[in-house]
């Protein structure tokens, strides 16, 4: 039997440990796992780097056998170790096809200069280092039964899911119609750039548009997409990227109302919209400061707390703390709440007037 074997057979370790069986598995081999995820770095390969600009680069990892992979369109919630024996989450889109149970997958990142989970894979780690990982999540994904024609609306980093699913669709011999807008800075800065540029000669099914606004492109507008795809706000699109390029899309897709046509996921959401003045207080910790109008994740950090967040977009839940009192505005739908003890996201809650938080 080997040592993973009896290790996990053993009752002893079971019961007298203060920690659980994956803890001796990982200080045996770190890719032993009973329950939890992780991964080696096996590859790394950098998509763009522009001088004097923050990198991308795609991370090929190999998970343990309780990975249980994943839907194109999914993420994850990746934790490193950092020196000082800091583990820190954030979440990552993965970017390649669907994968199977213990299936290597891949995350492509930008090493954000205000994100230390980012330059820390993009710049620091090498191949061989062990990350822990959520299972995937998230419904940004495609549906069984996929439609006749598809549109990709993204923008920057936000290419990242829908990569993913074109990559899975192309992979399916998917026989209709893919239609694929996409907007960068330049050329030089165009995440999975040479994959795209091969997609665009050979002939898919895939019409790619590639737009560069500093090179002369235009920014989006809805007769230059209706030239495009006709009747577009009739045809499943999924759209993710800033803030600026979902807030132009979606007046376009619900000029008549919601249209459940149209998926969004923001790569990164709206500036907060609340209303400025009163007070904000966090009742746990005795602070109280003036209320900024930011998302109370920022005002909590400008008061000088440390709450536990992973996505800052309102996708993972880990900053979910309780308002006591108040009334907050959703900056992703704008929805305002003035339920008291209600369960918010904080990264993407904004104080409208005089509220309090549980923190």
């Amino acid at each position: 039997m080997s040592i993973a074997g009896t290790l996990l057979r053993s009752r002893a370790v079971a019961l007298a440990s203060p920690h659980g069986v994956d803890r001796y598995l990982e200080l045996v081999n770190p890719m032993w796992a009973a329950h939890e995820v992780r991964a080696r770095l096996v590859e790394i390969h950098h998509e763009v780097d522009v001088p004097g600009e923050p990198p991308v680069a795609t991370l090929t990892f190999q998970p343990t056998n309780t990975w249980r992979g994943h839907r194109p369109g999914q993420y994850v919630q990746l934790s490193v170790d950092l020196p000082g024996a800091r583990r820190l989450t954030r979440c990552f889109t993965l970017s390649s096809a669907g994968s199977r149970p213990g299936d290597r997958f891949t995350v492509t990142m930008r090493a954000n200069p205000d994100g230390e989970v980012s330059r820390f894979l993009v710049e620091q780690a090498a191949v061989g280092q062990v990350v822990h990982l959520s299972q995937a999540a998230g419904d940004f994904v495609l549906p069984e039964a996929v439609p006749e024609h598809i549109v990709f609306i993204t923008g920057g980093s936000g290419i990242t899911p829908a990569m993913a699913m074109l990559r899975s669709l192309l992979l399916r011999t998917h026989r209709g119609r893919v239609t694929f807008v996409h907007y960068a800075r330049s050329p030089e800065h165009q995440i999975f750039r040479a994959e795209l540029e091969e997609i665009s000669t050979t002939g898919y099914g895939v019409d790619l548009h590639l737009v560069y606004p500093e090179q002369g492109g235009r920014n989006f507008s809805p007769m230059e997409l209706e030239r495009i795809v006709p009747n577009f706000r009739d045809v499943d699109t999924w759209l993710c990227g800033p803030a600026g390029l979902v807030e132009a899309v979606r007046p376009a897709y619900e000029a008549d109302g919601p249209n459940d046509r149209l998926r969004v996921e923001y790569f990164k959401p709206p500036r907060a919209s609340g209303t400025a003045g009163g007070r904000l207080a966090f009742d746990r910790s005795g602070i109280e400061a003036e209320n900024s109008g930011e998302s109370i994740l920022e005002q909590a950090e400008a008061a000088g707390l440390k709450p536990t967040f992973g996505c800052r977009m309102g996708i993972c839940f880990s900053c979910t703390a309780t308002k006591t009192e108040g009334t907050v505005r959703n900056v992703l739908t704008g929805e305002t709440s003035d339920r008291p003890d209600e369960q918010i996201r904080i990264c993407v809650s904004s104080p409208e007037g005089d509220c309090a938080i549980d923190l």
